[in-house]
């Protein structure tokens, strides 16, 4: 996959592409990170690349000329005839682990990144195919948002992650959240791990993480078990959480 970034401030993915799974990544070739300086493509002598908003108001708008000229030579250079162009923008959908899944399987990612009070309509309108909200609340730019996807995007490429079943097992992925996690020792403090993960019983284990992965749900995301498909013995389980209001143990009562 080739991810490029359209940003005022490339300065702040060094860090970020240079760490972790993002860096590991590159360095298999399994991704190619590349950041463009939409100032550069300004025509203005000043190289500006905001103006104000017909009919007045507060702000700047980001204008149209330089971002498009930036994608035209990105596309240009990949040779790419239909990359996937994201606006980072808190009017976009509201971002989800399956929006990225389903950006995992692109080969060519393009991110516009704005800044300002917004960017000029045409942009949206003409340009773009994905508009995209991290949530509720305003960036001072989209920098920090097109990290987030970029990093949930790049850590579901394969071979990406050294386990391929950790991204599957992933809250969210399956549509509930993760079940809980232990590791070494066995008791800390006198907390104790779950005995029927110690017990080498792949089969009881894969049901405790089921009925664990569901009362976790059922307690701090009820809403996503609206759509979920449960399955009779599923239903039966949501029940007794109903029933009890969550209140059941994890090992064997759930």
């Amino acid at each position: 996959m080739r991810i490029d970034v359209l940003t005022l401030f490339p300065e702040m993915f060094h860090g970020v592409f240079q760490s972790s799974i993002l860096k590991k990544a590159q360095e298999k070739q399994i991704v190619d990170y590349h950041l463009t300086n939409f100032r550069d493509y300004s025509t203005n002598k000043h190289q500006n690349v905001d103006d104000y908003p017909y009919g007045g108001g507060a702000g700047m708008v980001l204008t149209p000329q330089p971002i498009f000229d930036a994608v035209d030579a990105v596309k240009k250079e990949t040779r790419s005839t239909k990359p996937r162009i994201i606006l980072m923008c808190p009017q976009g959908e509201t971002y989800t682990q399956q929006k990225a899944e389903q950006l995992s399987k692109e080969e060519h990612l393009i991110f516009i990144c704005g800044h300002y009070e917004g960017y000029d309509e045409r942009i949206r309108e003409h340009l773009v195919t994905d508009e995209i909200s991290i949530g509720d609340y305003v960036l001072t730019g989209g920098e920090l948002a097109a990290m987030v996807v970029i990093d949930s995007v790049t850590r579901l490429l394969k071979d990406a992650l050294g386990n391929e079943e950790s991204a599957p097992c992933d809250s969210f992925s399956s549509g509930l959240l993760e079940y809980p996690q232990y590791t070494r020792p066995a008791n800390f403090h006198d907390m104790k791990v779950p005995d029927v993960l110690l017990s080498g019983n792949h089969q009881k284990i894969e049901e405790w993480r089921k009925k664990a992965s569901l009362k976790r749900t059922y307690e701090r995301r009820p809403d996503l078990l609206e759509n979920y498909p449960l399955t009779e013995e599923e239903k039966e389980w949501v029940k007794k959480l109903k029933k009890n209001r969550g209140n059941l143990a994890y090992p064997d009562k759930i």
